[in-house]
Formats: C-alpha cells, structure tokens, sequence
C-alpha cells in the first residue's frame, strides 16, 4: 500500500520560505517520479513542480513558480521536499504531493499520477 504525507504548510508572510515535504511509504519509491500540484480557494487544482525518479536529474515547473521554488528528492528517507522561496499571496493553497503511475515515468499533468496525499495549507498573506 502506497501512503504519501504531506508536511510543513503554515502562515508565512509575502517575499518569506516555506519548505514542504512528503514522505512516501511503499516500495521502489526511486523509482517513480513525484510532483507538487496546488488548488487554491474556488479554482482547480494545477501542477507546481516535478521531479523524475532515480536521481531526480530532470525537474519541471510551473512557470509563476520558476526561480522561486525548487523540488528535490531523497530516496534513502523516501522523501520529496519543495523548497518554496520568495513567497507571494497568490501562492496560497493545498499543496499536495503525487506518485506517478508507472515507474521512470514523470510529468506535468494530474492523469499522470494515481497516489496522492491528503494535502497541507500554505497561506501566504500581504
């Protein structure tokens, strides 16, 4: 059974960090890739960040979120972390972390991706 846990959302104020992570159980966790997607008050959910499995050489992003955020991974603690820097109100929202459905596999969009986490508040204010 394969279980991603959110943690480390909180209050911050605009131009602050945030450093999200997501602990993954199951295994071969190495082998797949992970995202960050986010969905903020009345609208959908959208992609943040990507990482590709293994060493996580490949990374994407969503364009707001380049220069700003950074996506990592260690496979010995099965974790992905999301570095969120330089912060701004329009960043509020669930973010949530996601295993992609087939393994070496990756990508920007949610069909992508089938074990999800319960998600963690980022509230970003002015």
């Amino acid at each position: 059974q394969v279980q991603l846990v959110e943690s480390g959302g909180g209050l911050v104020q605009a131009g602050g960090s945030l450093r999200l992570s997501c602990a993954a159980s199951g295994r071969s966790f190495s082998t797949y890739g992970v995202a960050w997607f986010r969905q903020a008050p009345g609208k959908e959910r959208e992609f943040v960040a990507a990482i590709s499995w293994w060493s996580g050489s490949n990374t994407y992003y969503e364009d707001s979120v380049k220069g700003r955020f950074a996506i990592s991974r260690d496979n010995a603690k099965n974790m992905v972390y999301l570095q969120m820097n330089s912060l701004k109100p329009e960043d509020t929202a669930v973010y949530y972390c996601a295993r992609s459905i087939r393994p070496f596999s990756s990508g920007i969009f949610e069909h992508q991706y089938d074990y999800w986490g319960q998600g963690t508040q980022v509230t970003v204010s002015s």
